[in-house]
């Protein structure tokens, strides 16, 4: 097969077609960021107590049947009990006075029987009120939200194979039909099982996305334009999606309502069918050469250059693949199967900090919408700074420096007193962007280490080990009604032990990628050859593979 860059390198590496095709693209990730993280609302536990139904209390012991209990060392009404409401019925007919004739402490308490009252302040309604998601069952809740990346780990296996049988372009407006569908019917959930069930289908359609979108244009676009795209462009843009949420969550206080604007945002992507081509160069590899000639003409036409008369020069119906033999020692085996596990390790504990802290904007002090808009404005300047720093600095060194800023921060939050809300609020943002920082840097250094032969084997484990990170963060976040300063210590003991893990590993910037496990070894052993930032070319590796 030819080389498809040297085929149309006449096309230049920018121009209208370029950048029409960069941004319609790169739309499409906006739609995951405002699907992504709306549980963050849709899942968040407002103040509530028991239920007091209407039997004829004295005014006394209708705000006295609520008993106190201590949490996190402040005195605040019970949110799980109430004192024997028979008892208390008895009490107060017989015209006893709370405090005064009867010691409250006495008194024997019972569970919400009759159910929950819950402050409408900042939700109207949402899956926690309307389920009665708390006390006993509060644990439903995370359990939800690990659901959505349980999809995300179906969704990254199977989108790749689609991808490839199917088309990128189909793949992709496919995924999206699936997102709308799948959000619309989680709105009307008559169950929390549905609830769950449906959210499946949406972290399956939403990584679906995300993966076909991003091959789609590192596949389509030049090298100039690739290099922007996948360093900045699907990042970012799925930071404007990420930072609209609040402010639809905000205007819509109803869970359902929420849900069912949501889906309806993909209505805009049907035109884009019309104006986003596939990918010429799956297109070739199917045999289908004249319609990827179709494509590049179209492209050439709009780029207001000339084409030649024949474009793919070399046989480019190839359709079979070369097969590469990797034999490997028990050393090397041993070697690899190390840098897997420390990879794992890091991807893991990066992925619980980051959706650990995205999730937990709800439990924040302060207004929550503000919040999760903060957290999101965070990442905007983190993935700009860690795409030039990229350019200039060595990755362990890099990756190492963010994982100790985000968890050491999380580790001094827990000493910030309460009357300094606003103090514990600019270090979680920090911490957020010490994770973004470590989450944008990790991928590109993944796919360095690794030789072509074995790039998408480490790349899939490491994967995997960032789901069951995403999966486990809902549970650190849980821990937080036991304790609030519990997920901050246990997603910074953990990252900061992460940072130490990546000491161990090798160096790759300004390296060759490596081919072969021979160049691998090699490169890594110190007799590496230079090569000024070929880096940003492994990014394409990186990102067909998870978000």
């Amino acid at each position: 097969m030819g080389d498809y860059d040297e085929d149309t390198a006449f096309l230049g590496q920018t121009g209208p077609y370029f950048w029409t095709t960069f941004f319609l693209l790169n739309t499409v990730f906006v739609s995951t960021g405002f699907n992504g993280l709306y549980i963050v609302f849709v899942g968040a536990t407002p103040e509530h107590h028991c239920l007091i139904p209407d039997v004829n209390l004295t005014e006394e012991w209708t705000k006295a049947i609520i008993p106190f209990t201590i949490v996190d060392g402040e005195e605040v009404n019970s949110q799980c009990s109430r004192y024997r409401l028979d008892v208390v019925r008895n009490l107060s007919a017989e015209g006893y006075i709370p405090g005064r004739n009867v010691n409250l402490t006495n008194l024997e308490q019972e569970g919400c029987l009759d159910g929950w009252n819950y402050s409408k302040e900042i939700y109207q309604s949402n899956i926690v009120t309307e389920w009665d998601l708390v006390c006993d069952d509060q644990w439903k809740v995370p359990f939800a939200s690990s659901t959505l990346f349980v999809g995300y780990l179906f969704g990254s296996l199977i989108s790749g194979y689609l991808s490839d049988r199917f088309g990128r372009k189909k793949v992709v407006f496919i995924s999206l039909g699936a997102q709308c569908v799948s959000v619309l019917l989680q709105s009307f959930s008559r169950s929390w099982k549905m609830f769950c069930i449906m959210f499946l289908f949406v972290g399956a359609s939403q990584i679906s996305i995300y993966i076909s979108a991003f091959v789609l244009g590192t596949e389509v676009l030049s090298k100039t334009m690739r290099v922007l795209f996948t360093t900045l462009g699907a990042f970012l843009f799925y930071c404007i999606g990420y930072m609209t949420l609040p402010w639809i969550a905000y205007g819509i206080r109803e869970w359902r309502t929420l849900l069912a604007v949501l889906s309806a945002t993909a209505v805009v992507y049907i035109p884009l069918w019309w104006f986003i081509p596939e990918s010429p160069r799956w297109l070739i590899t199917q045999g289908r050469v004249e319609e990827a000639e179709a494509i590049v003409r179209d492209a050439a036409r709009k780029n207001k250059v000339e084409a030649p008369t024949v474009i793919f020069k070399e046989s480019e119906q190839e359709t079979g693949q070369k097969m590469y033999n990797v034999n490997l020692n028990v050393m090397t085996f041993t070697y690899i199967i190390i840098q897997i596990v420390f990879f794992s390790f890091l991807r893991m504990a990066i992925n619980i900090g980051y959706f650990g802290l995205s999730l937990n904007t709800s439990n924040l002090s302060g207004d929550p919408f503000m919040n999760c808009f903060l957290s999101a404005t965070t990442e905007v300047p983190a993935y700009v700074v860690s795409t030039w720093l990229l350019r200039k600095c060595p990755r362990r060194a890099l990756l190492s420096s963010f994982l100790a800023i985000g968890g050491g921060v999380l580790l001094l939050i827990q000493f910030i007193p309460d009357t300094l809300q606003y103090v514990a609020l600019a270090l979680e943002m920090t911490g957020k962007f010490g994770f973004t920082m470590a989450f944008s840097i990790v991928y590109i250094y993944t796919a360095e280490i690794y030789p072509t032969v074995l790039r998408n084997v480490g790349m899939g484990m490491c994967s995997s080990a960032a789901r069951i990170g995403s999966i486990t963060a809902p549970y650190v976040i849980y821990l937080g009604t036991y304790n609030k300063v519990l997920p901050y210590i246990l997603m910074g003991s953990l990252t900061i032990a992460s940072s130490v893990v990546n000491f161990f590993l090798p160096e790759t910037f300004n390296r060759d990628l490596p081919e072969t496990v021979e160049q691998m070894q090699e490169c890594q052993g110190g007799n590496g050859r230079k090569n000024p930032p070929i880096q940003h070319e492994a990014k394409s590796d990186i990102h067909t593979l998870t978000p």
